[in-house]
């Protein structure tokens, strides 16, 4: 019950994810960063999200480098937020 009262107050799963996201393009104020950090101390599915994102990225960043093909990070961001729009339905 505290966890979800703590969970509202802070920083709702929505905008950790979103946050989540603006770390991976670019770079976060330190403000962002420490309520991030004090989100996913206390939200396991956001955890396990922040994981698979590491993950995604880093397959990625490594298949696109083998096959030495041309590759911005806007079509990368392009991809990420379709997969999130079939994730979230």
């Amino acid at each position: 019950m505290i966890r979800r009262i703590l969970h509202i107050l802070f920083l709702p799963c929505s905008e950790a994810t979103l946050l989540m996201e603006k770390r991976n393009a670019q770079s976060i104020s330190a403000r962002e960063n420490r309520m991030l950090s004090m989100h996913l101390m206390i939200c396991k599915w956001c955890r396990m999200y922040n994981e698979k994102l590491a993950l995604l990225d880093k397959v990625f960043k490594k298949t696109f480098s083998e096959q030495k093909t041309e590759i911005n990070e806007s079509e990368i961001q392009d991809f990420k937020n379709k997969m999130i729009n079939k994730l979230n339905f």
